[in-house]
């Protein structure tokens, strides 16, 4: 028999679960663990029981409340899940002794500033998903040694409605998009995202990566550049200055994944064109 590291997934619909699900569906190495029922990360007794049965051997928690407006208005939906969710699954892990790994979010960091982000730079979250996603990572760094918390930026794909859709959407209907002036980080797909994790669950690696594709640019300019490969480069792209819902500057460095030699996110344009290309966005 083929000895196989079972992996169980959390948030598996969404963007990152979706693309992970499809790295390992093929992968006879490894063994996805499901339920026939959501579990609810936020439940602790689900989850126990749960794991008594399935027994991963490696967690990784997709799971969020990612929607900042949401977040902003139901805050203690915010922390239950975010940050809640990751001490259970915490918890859970240590029972095991399972790696975890968690899935953060650039916005940890409050954009106040203008170089890039390394996993040393200490964290100031302006928003309630900054600071819910913070609170996560704190727990699982204080629960379980074997942790590898994940941070990236503004991530595409295919599983549910994003920047790079409402763009699309804007300029099939000829009408000029507006944004704000001062956002700047990373476009990052989920497949990028999810080639690394993969890598992470093989490795021996523990700590925070950082992990957004390589470059930078601003969010107009990443329209422009979504406008441009699909064709729409006549469709006009303003920005207004104006209280952004997101962190201002939030470019990561993976400074980590850099010195560890264990990874090599690509660069930003190159994988939006892929994407782009892969998946038939452009003209009718």
């Amino acid at each position: 028999m083929i000895n196989q590291t079972s992996i169980w997934i959390t948030g598996a619909e969404g963007r990152l679960g979706q693309a992970l699900c499809k790295e390992y569906a093929n992968n006879t190495d490894f063994r996805l663990v499901t339920s026939d029922t959501d579990v609810p990360v936020e439940n602790l007794d689900e989850i126990l029981r749960f794991i008594n049965v399935a027994r991963p051997e490696v967690i990784i928690n997709c799971a969020g409340l990612t929607d900042d407006a949401t977040c902003e208005a139901n805050p203690d939906q915010a922390y239950t899940v975010n940050a809640l969710g990751a001490r259970n699954l915490a918890i859970a892990a240590r029972r095991l002794d399972a790696k975890l790994i968690q899935i953060s979010t650039d916005d940890v960091f409050g954009g106040q500033g203008s170089h890039a982000l390394n996993e040393f730079d200490v964290p100031t979250p302006t928003t309630i998903y900054g600071k819910s996603k913070f609170a996560g990572e704190k727990l699982v760094e204080s629960l379980i040694d074997k942790h590898v918390i994940v941070r990236s930026s503004w991530n595409y794909g295919l599983a549910t409605k994003d920047f790079v859709d409402k763009v699309i959407e804007h300029a099939q209907a000829n009408e000029e998009i507006v944004l704000p002036l001062e956002e700047f980080s990373t476009p990052t797909s989920a497949n990028a995202l999810a080639g690394f994790v993969e890598k992470l669950v093989q490795s021996d690696e523990y700590g925070i990566f950082h992990a957004s594709c390589e470059g930078g640019c601003s969010r107009a300019d990443w329209a422009r550049e979504i406008l441009r490969t699909c064709g729409y480069a006549d469709i006009a792209v303003h920005t207004q200055a104006k209280e952004p819902r997101k962190p201002r500057f939030t470019l990561l460095d993976n400074m980590m994944m850099r010195i560890t030699h264990i990874y090599q996110m690509p660069e930003w344009k190159t994988e939006l064109h892929r994407y782009l290309k892969e998946n038939g966005y452009g003209k009718e």
